[in-house]
């Protein structure tokens, strides 16, 4: 678990990462970024069934490390962007050199600075906000099947179980211009965010999700260990990765203040 504070952050941040292979899958093909002291996460899944797909994850979580530091959330989304794009000509140009049609990735990506975060994302790995004993989700699947649910033509649970589940319709490196999402939040004192690839989404209920969330005391090691192994008892049939962090502040004004004259 990585504990730091991130010098662009009005938060202290606490984070963990875990990404497991599962028992089907032969190779990893996500990659993860857990960077609390430049406030900075990610989750990439490589496109299941196509060439190289631990390639394209791996490059897409370089290219978002390499981003220099930058002030204010909308530069670090900006910088996010453009590395982004920047992952997408290489991986076309990857693929035409060796004659497959594409190498991809979805990429879900969580900035932090100030009191705010940004977030960007193309595919169907996600981005959970759990506030106040509430879960919520803030990425939308691009996905056919999230584009069914939408128009009312699928419940959640039709969803799940939807034989078109894993068709995705934006990917790092899919097309050659590439499609992403963007959007902020301001964030308050004890807020967890959670990434994950479809592996674990896949697996777990909304309602499995929060029940793990809501367990008190909340440890973000503990989290990522629960539901990867809870992923994995219902199959595991996908790579799993899940990314947890916390935000505290330290100016809080229910936190515990020591008198140092007493």
């Amino acid at each position: 678990m990585t504990d730091a504070v991130s010098c662009a952050s009005h938060f202290h941040w606490v984070s963990s990462a875990r990404s497991d292979t599962g028992p089907v899958r032969d190779i990893n093909e996500d990659a993860c970024l857990d960077e609390p002291a430049q406030g900075r996460w990610a989750v990439a899944d490589g496109m299941g069934g196509h060439a190289v797909g631990d390639l394209a994850s791996r490059l897409v979580i370089d290219m978002l490390e390499k981003m220099p530091a930058t002030a204010g959330i909308k530069q670090a989304c900006a910088q996010a962007r453009s590395q982004l794009l920047d992952a997408n000509r290489q991986l076309r140009d990857e693929a035409a050199r060796r004659q497959v049609q594409r190498i991809g990735s979805t990429v879900v990506v969580l900035l932090a600075s100030d009191r705010f975060c940004g977030y960007l994302w193309a595919g169907d790995s996600r981005i959970y906000l759990y506030r106040q004993g509430q879960l919520r989700q803030l990425t939308r699947d691009h996905s056919q099947v999230e584009e069914l649910r939408a128009l009312g033509q699928l419940t959640e649970e039709q969803a799940r179980n939807h034989p078109a589940h894993h068709i995705i319709t934006r990917a790092v490196g899919a097309t050659d211009s590439l499609s992403l999402d963007e959007d902020a939040i301001e964030v308050a004192d004890g807020d967890v965010f959670l990434l994950c690839s479809d592996g674990l989404s896949n697996e777990l209920t909304d309602v499995e999700i929060l029940a793990t969330l809501a367990a008190a005391p909340l440890d973000c090691r503990r989290v990522t260990d629960e539901l990867v192994d809870m992923a994995l008892a219902h199959g595991g049939r996908d790579n799993i990765t899940v990314v947890v962090a916390q935000a505290e502040d330290p100016l809080a004004s229910d936190k515990t203040l020591i008198n140092p004259t007493s």
